[in-house]
């Protein structure tokens, strides 16, 4: 016999349900700013109270006759997996976070995917789902069903401005000092940032693309073709690299080049979603929004317009849109990537830089290489066996089943792999020496939590992200500084002045001789 409930009745049950089993990451915060002692305890109750009304609101204008079941259904699957992803690495989904998601390949998705993942769908979506779909509602007339959802609202409302106000100064703190506590409410928060990026994905689609640097020139006539490669890491952290000081030797390649390392470098973003269009962007990061540079040209569009030679070559999850309009290359499958084991392999993409500028035997050439890099948190598959220097690792996609130091040498291995791989584009780059004045830019997208305050991977809001997130390692070499060498030994050169990927823009224009307006000297690091 099926369970008979009212629609009122069941929207209640659906947010005392989540409240109950969904919201522990909000609650585990919550109680690490107000301890569960007896004078906080009555507002800690209040702010359940309060974000159940919340869930209790937003359901009633959203749910009736034939909406109720298939939103709150969606809603309970949707929420277990936040749930877990909350838990298991205290990240929030916000509206950047939910581009991520969305960006996110079956490669990469699939890194995510665990038992512990599936019985948190299972318990906390599927079970509570099969109920929602069997239970039997009271027939209700339109009109008297409106007035059922009125009086839910009204007396959600009524209740939740009762407790902010019995409990104003407590609530003014909350909401003021520490806003970073409500991005864990599920579902109301990721709901909200759904909405905020509907909303941004839909203005930039309807805008016209803005045009920028239609005055860029570059010389006519030049000694020598220019070849410039950007390599864009991943996840990769400053304090990682042994050549800013880390006591494991991480750098065994670039500290036997010519380079100049940069140890104070700071990323756009704290996801790659962000970062990647950020740093091709004109906006700086204080003036820097997604719906901006979707609807705005970048510094490759400029460089393709003055005649430049210009490719994206892939070994990730794609240039963001940054290279929309420019020759893109994925080199994620073995068809294309010559370098290929448990996944395709970030050197592999130099094969395809080779091929580029053996066919383009005229033109500057200006070549991005999109790394794995780093990418978490299945860490210990983005480098071949070989390169398993630091042990023991972790060989599991659920961090807390691993130790600090297992985690952290799988997180080091990769950056080893990243420092082979740039020692291999460096080497790649000499043999174009003499026909070329060839350099080399790495810089990373941004950078990683590995357990530092209980929080892993990237993504939190950037006021509240931790600096691991936002330390990011940048490299410089160039043919030229090879040549001049005095001695024949190359070194390393550290500069620890502060730069941030609102550099990036200009420097790739003043490495390229491009004259325009929108090129700012002061940001040009070289």
């Amino acid at each position: 016999m099926k369970y008979i409930t009212t629609r009122s009745r069941l929207i209640i049950l659906f947010a005392m349900f989540l409240m109950a089993f969904d919201n522990i990451a909000l609650y585990k915060n919550i109680l690490d700013i107000y301890p569960l002692e007896s004078n906080n305890i009555l507002f800690l109750l209040s702010l359940v109270i309060v974000f159940s009304c919340a869930i209790i609101i937003l359901m009633s204008l959203v749910c009736y006759r034939y909406t109720l079941k298939p939103v709150l259904i969606t809603v309970l699957l949707v929420s277990a997996g936040a749930s877990y992803f909350m838990m298991t690495y205290n990240v929030v989904i916000d509206d950047v976070m939910i581009a991520n998601i969305i960006q996110t390949d079956n490669d990469e998705a699939s890194d995510l995917m665990n038992i512990r993942f599936f019985l948190y769908l299972l318990f906390l979506g599927v079970l509570p789902s099969i109920f929602v779909l069997k239970v039997k509602l009271d027939s209700l007339s339109f009109k008297r069903e409106l007035l059922s959802n009125f009086k839910l609202v009204s007396i959600s409302t009524l209740i939740a401005l009762s407790l902010v106000f019995m409990f104003s100064s407590y609530y003014a703190s909350f909401f003021r000092e520490h806003k970073m506590l409500r991005f864990y409410a599920n579902p109301t928060y990721y709901l909200y940032s759904s909405i905020k990026y509907a909303s941004s994905f839909y203005k930039s689609a309807t805008v016209e693309l803005k045009q920028i640097g239609l005055d860029a020139v570059r010389p006519e006539s030049k000694e020598s073709r220019k070849l410039v490669v950007l390599v864009v890491g991943e996840t990769a952290r400053s304090d990682r690299f042994s050549l800013n000081g880390y006591n494991k030797e991480t750098n065994p390649h670039l500290k036997n080049e010519n380079i100049s390392n940069y140890s104070n470098v700071w990323s756009c973003g704290t996801s790659t979603s962000v970062s990647v269009p950020c740093m091709f962007s004109m906006y700086g990061r204080s003036d820097y929004s997604s719906s901006k540079a979707a609807a705005t040209e970048n510094v490759l569009d400029i460089l393709k317009r003055t005649g430049v030679n210009v490719l994206w070559i892939d070994n990730n999850t794609g240039s963001k849109g940054v290279a929309s309009r420019v020759l893109f290359e994925s080199y994620r499958n073995g068809e294309v990537n010559p370098v290929c084991d448990i996944e395709c392999r970030d050197v592999g993409m130099l094969s395809g830089l080779h091929d580029f500028v053996k066919t383009h035997p005229e033109g500057d050439i200006f070549v991005v290489l999109h790394q794995m890099g780093n990418h978490g948190p299945a860490y210990y598959k983005r480098y071949p066996e070989k390169f398993e220097v630091f042990k023991p690792v972790c060989k599991t996609n659920q961090l807390e089943k691993c130790s600090k130091n297992e985690i952290d040498n799988a997180y080091d291995n990769a950056i080893l792999y990243t420092d082979y791989f740039l020692s291999n584009v460096i080497r790649e780059l000499k043999q174009y020496s003499d026909n070329y004045e060839s350099s080399m830019i790495y810089i990373s997208d941004h950078g990683e939590s590995l357990g530092e305050k209980g929080l892993y991977l990237h993504g939190l809001p950037y006021m509240f992200a931790p600096d691991e997130q936002k330390m990011v390692p940048m490299i410089t070499w160039f043919s030229q500084a090879e040549k001049n060498l005095a001695d024949g030994k190359p070194h390393v050169e550290n500069k620890s002045s502060k730069y941030t990927q609102d550099n990036i823009f200009h420097t790739i224009l003043g490495l390229l001789d491009v004259n325009t307006s929108v090129y700012k000297n002061e940001l040009d690091i070289l």
